[in-house]
């Protein structure tokens, strides 16, 4: 009885025609399926084969104990491992620029991309960005190939139709068809990551990563990303990247860019709840409130302060950081997104720009060598880019940060991430501060330290 209410639901023939949906008038279009759009947008979806190549060292049993470890440094030799990886990805014009996740090809070595008609094409990666877990991909001496149009995801509904189409488990192309089960999954929502996500109940297995998520019309709405299962399999909560991210991908691969920017935001903050809401003496808990501000945040120079409350963003209503990421991040490099802020009860429509981090003052990163203590260890200013490349790196902060703390660095106890306050009492400003600090320190030396929003003293003798 499901599958028949199920598929009068679902088989909309016009909707290849036209954005509005019906339900179908005669058995003919009942009995059609989702057989037309299938073959309308399937082969613009490919099988994606990957090769990782990676370095591992043979251990000694002996390696850990630390009388021996001094003898068997340098003792295994890397050998090469070959991993490879299985997904989707999306073809997305016809001369063959193609959107996958960065899970799947972010750090191949050797990518083969094969077609629903079996043609096969070596692959590039000219874009990816772990954060966002999205490639793109250009296909060589590609041509005519067929390509799926972007949705604007914004226009997407819970309720709506979808297919996942994608490469599950290896088995090959497989359809699955659901509905849009929630929008604006954070990456907590999702299982982790930078992200902000659609939320299906279509089937997505593992294979399906970078296949797409498409609508009635044949129109790309996601790309398909992670599931929150305990088996490994579907249990009917799958995540996709909105469209809206992808289109911003390629706009900025087809500018040339090598890495995918953002723009920076100076600020942190946190959902509005219902007891939040009653002191700010709003009628209801929606909303971000900024909860620290950069001094020199592109917010902070247009007005915004700690304490104002960002409900919307280019008409779109947010309710947390990531929400707010994402918002940012679609309106585009170079642009201007108005903000609703709510100061005391009044609503202010703002314009924000959208640039990146500035390098101002200049990180100027220092790696010590051979002939200084703690070999290898990478040291930068604390600056906006800092910031806005390293989470753990509080805002605002001066100092100076760990990059690397490198083989002698890590032993001695230090992270990538930590944030160098002072050394032997001495504050730290620059990174020669650092330099200078560990030479003039004799064999003792004690750090203090900011890490992961707790203060540390590192004591250690070289």
């Amino acid at each position: 009885m499901f599958r028949t209410i199920f598929a009068i639901l679902v088989i909309l023939w016009a909707p290849l025609a036209s954005a509005e949906t019906r339900i179908p008038n005669s058995q003919a279009e009942i009995s059609l399926g989702f057989a037309p759009l299938v073959k309308q947008a399937a082969p613009a979806v490919v099988n994606i084969y990957a090769k990782i190549v990676t370095e591992q060292r043979q251990r000694s049993p002996f390696m850990s104990d630390p009388f021996f470890d001094e003898f068997f440094q340098g003792f295994a030799k890397p050998r090469p491992r070959v991993q490879n990886s299985l997904g989707s990805g999306v073809i997305l014009t016809a001369d063959g620029i193609v959107v996958s996740n960065y899970h799947v090809v972010g750090m191949a070595t050797e990518i083969r991309v094969v077609t629903t008609d079996r043609r096969e094409y070596n692959a590039r990666v000219v874009l990816a960005d772990k954060a966002s877990d999205l490639a793109i991909l250009q296909l060589d001496d590609a041509a005519e190939l067929p390509f799926l149009p972007l949705r604007d995801s914004d226009s997407v509904e819970v309720g709506e139709l979808v297919l996942a189409v994608g490469n599950p488990f290896g088995v090959g192309q497989t359809v699955s068809s659901g509905i849009v089960s929630g929008l604006a999954r954070s990456g907590s929502a999702a299982g982790g990551g930078l992200g902000y996500f659609i939320q299906t109940d279509a089937a997505i297995n593992p294979g399906n990563s970078g296949g797409a998520l498409i609508d009635v019309n044949g129109d790309l709405i996601g790309v398909n990303t992670r599931i929150v299962s305990r088996s490994g399999g579907s249990n009917g909560i799958g995540f996709a990247i909105p469209a809206n991210l992808v289109r911003e991908f390629v706009q900025q691969s087809r500018n040339g860019a090598e890495e995918f920017m953002r723009p920076w935001a100076g600020m942190s903050g946190q959902p509005i709840d219902a007891d939040l809401a009653a002191s700010l003496g709003m009628d209801l808990p929606e909303g971000m409130l900024i909860s620290d501000l950069h001094p020199a945040s592109p917010f902070a120079k247009a007005g915004f302060a700690v304490g104002d409350v960002i409900t919307k963003v280019d008409g779109e209503v947010v309710n947390s950081p990531p929400e707010m990421v994402f918002r940012m991040t679609v309106a585009g490099m170079g642009s201007e997104a108005e903000f609703i802020r709510v100061r005391d009860g009044t609503e202010t429509p703002i314009k924000v720009a959208m640039k990146p981090a500035p390098d101002d003052p200049p990180a100027n990163p220092i790696q010590f060598d051979e002939h200084t203590t703690l070999p290898g260890l990478t040291v930068a200013r604390v600056n906006p880019v800092i910031i806005s490349r390293m989470a753990s790196v509080p805002l605002p902060d001066d100092g100076v940060v760990v990059l690397d703390p490198g083989p002698y660095g890590a032993r001695a106890g230090l992270q990538a991430g930590d944030v160098i306050r002072a050394i032997n009492g001495a504050k730290v400003s620059a990174p020669t501060d650092v330099l200078k600090l560990m030479q003039d320190s004799g064999r003792r030396v004690a750090m203090d330290l900011f890490r992961r929003g707790q203060i540390l003293k590192l004591r250690f003798r070289l």
